[in-house]
């Protein structure tokens, strides 16, 4: 119970992050691998349709999100998708778990993908501001580089699935606050116009 309980922590919060990274790696997990048996209806991701699906909107999504501009739009829209998308792996990972309430594992999927994704959604255009929008594209490589791990992790090592998460937490923190230590374009001006005085 308690390794099915981690495993579903462990795909839904790096949904926040993507939401199809996840899904993908849990349906070739359960077409490739013993690790994970998708019961009916989540076999459905391990089909040929649910991963070629599962395939073409993460494609766009890797795409979207890594242009400045499109990926807060990107992130606005996947604020409805990214939560769903936890849940649905939290309740996929435990389908077969009969000891888990599944109102339990949908509730913890909702409340792991949302938590993170309104840390990435918060975080992103502080870094657009400080950055100019130049490192997007390498916090989005990151942040991918960071959901498939922590999957793969979830899946096949369940047991480290609590170290991924307690340093997620301290980055989330060491950046926002390294995020309001730094000076925006408007603080630029107002101190170029104190200077003119």
């Amino acid at each position: 119970m308690e390794s099915a309980l981690l495993t579903s922590l462990g795909l839904a919060a790096p949904a926040g992050l993507n939401a199809y990274l996840p899904l993908l790696i849990l349906a070739l997990a359960d077409r490739f691998s013993n690790a994970i048996t998708l019961n009916e209806p989540y076999d459905l991701l391990g089909s040929n349709w649910g991963i070629l699906i599962i395939t073409l909107l993460l494609t766009v999504e890797i795409v979207v999100d890594k242009l400045p501009g499109l990926d807060h739009i990107n992130d606005l829209v996947q604020t409805a998708i990214r939560p769903v998308a936890g849940a649905l792996l939290a309740l996929a990972a435990t389908s077969d778990v009969a000891s888990i309430n599944p109102g339990v594992a949908l509730v913890l999927g909702l409340v792991a993908a949302g938590t993170v994704h309104a840390a990435k959604a918060t975080m992103r255009p502080a870094i657009t501001l400080s950055t100019g929008g130049l490192g997007n594209p390498l916090i989005s490589v990151a942040e991918d580089v960071v959901a498939a791990s922590s999957a793969v992790v979830a899946i096949f090592l369940p047991a480290l699935v609590l170290l991924f998460l307690i340093a997620f937490v301290a980055f989330v923190v060491w950046a926002w606050h390294r995020a309001r230590r730094v000076p925006s374009v408007a603080d630029d001006k107002q101190a170029s116009l104190k200077l003119r005085r």
